[in-house]
């Protein structure tokens, strides 16, 4: 079976990125089915391959060469080594990360690569760096000329694939982006991601808003006036949709292949209680993931990061399509 090719920019230099991706590689499981271009500064990640122990043979060229011997490695130069240490908040570790991440997707956009595993941003650099940035699957629909209502999130553990209809907003403003159109936009989305995993036939859960998805209008009306009519567009589409059902209920429950949720929390909480989870941005023309936990400033550069996640996530990535 062919190796999938992917790359996998660090994401925050400052941040345990860099050591989960090297650790990752060094796993068997993720090497008999990844073939991976690491994308950073080559400096940083020459260092920290050292520095952890990982010692990866290494093949910095030019022109990324995918091969058993070397893991090849594209030099995206950011960093001003005289200023950059571990677990600091900085501008430039800010502007670092999102050129590593753009490099990575403009890879994947040339077909150079399969898809993209990107290591996990930190927001508070990003914003001091002054640039607009609400989260990778923002970026990767910016890149790839599409609405950000367009890429949406799905988390991903070994029991659930959970996409959000809302994500990094407060409940208040998210409220008012629950409506009918993007509920059938995250739902069809999902319904393409699955079958990209390889899922012929996939069975979609969606969820209410309001405690016991409204009780038929009783705490709630957001499932009578928009979410129970997107699921009958989506059905009319073919879509195995189903529902809305309370979200709790329905994620105890089980039984569909990914579940659709309206706020953050609602699919987070659950894939936060399984460690090692992934987080795909779907509806894109690329095949985009990043693990789904921080940069976790207060441990970097010690050693110490647990690469569970980014294994599961090359290993998920790896996998899709088969």
């Amino acid at each position: 079976m062919p190796k999938r090719r992917l790359a996998i920019p660090i994401g925050d230099p400052a941040g345990i990125g860099c050591e989960i991706a090297l650790k990752a590689l060094c796993d068997a499981r993720v090497r008999e089915r990844c073939a991976p271009v690491i994308v950073g500064d080559a400096a940083l990640i020459a260092r920290c391959n050292a520095a952890f122990g990982t010692n990866l043979p290494l093949r910095v060229a030019p022109d990324i060469v995918f091969a058993d011997d070397a893991i090849a490695v594209l030099d995206v130069p950011s960093l001003d080594p005289q200023q950059f240490r571990f677990g600091a908040v900085a501008a430039g570790n800010g502007r670092a990360l999102l050129a590593y991440a753009e490099a990575a997707i403009r890879l994947a956009l040339a077909g150079a690569v399969d898809g993209v595993v990107a290591a996990p941003h930190n927001q508070s650099s990003i914003k001091a760096a002054g640039i607009a940035f609400d989260g990778y699957p923002g970026l990767l629909a910016r890149l790839t000329g599409l609405d950000e209502d367009d890429v949406p999130l799905m988390v991903v553990s070994e029991r659930f694939r959970i996409a959000h209809v809302t994500l990094h907003l407060s409940v208040r403003d998210a409220l008012r982006r629950i409506e009918r159109g993007r509920i059938l936009k995250v739902i069809a989305a999902t319904d393409t991601a699955l079958r990209r995993m390889g899922i012929a036939r996939p069975r979609i859960a969606v969820s209410g808003l309001n405690p016991h998805a409204g009780e038929n209008g009783l705490f709630g009306a957001e499932e009578q006036t928009d979410i129970a009519p997107a699921i009958a567009d989506a059905r009319a589409r073919g879509i195995d949709a189903a529902g809305p059902f309370g979200a709790d209920v329905m994620l105890a429950r089980g039984g569909a292949d990914a579940y659709v949720v309206m706020l953050h929390d609602q699919g987070h909480v659950p894939i936060k209680l399984e460690p090692g989870g992934a987080a795909f941005s779907i509806g894109a023309p690329i095949l985009f993931a990043t693990v789904a936990h921080g940069s976790a400033h207060d441990i970097a550069g010690r050693g110490v990061a647990d690469p569970t996640a980014m294994i599961n996530t090359l290993r998920w990535c790896a996998a899709a399509g088969d």
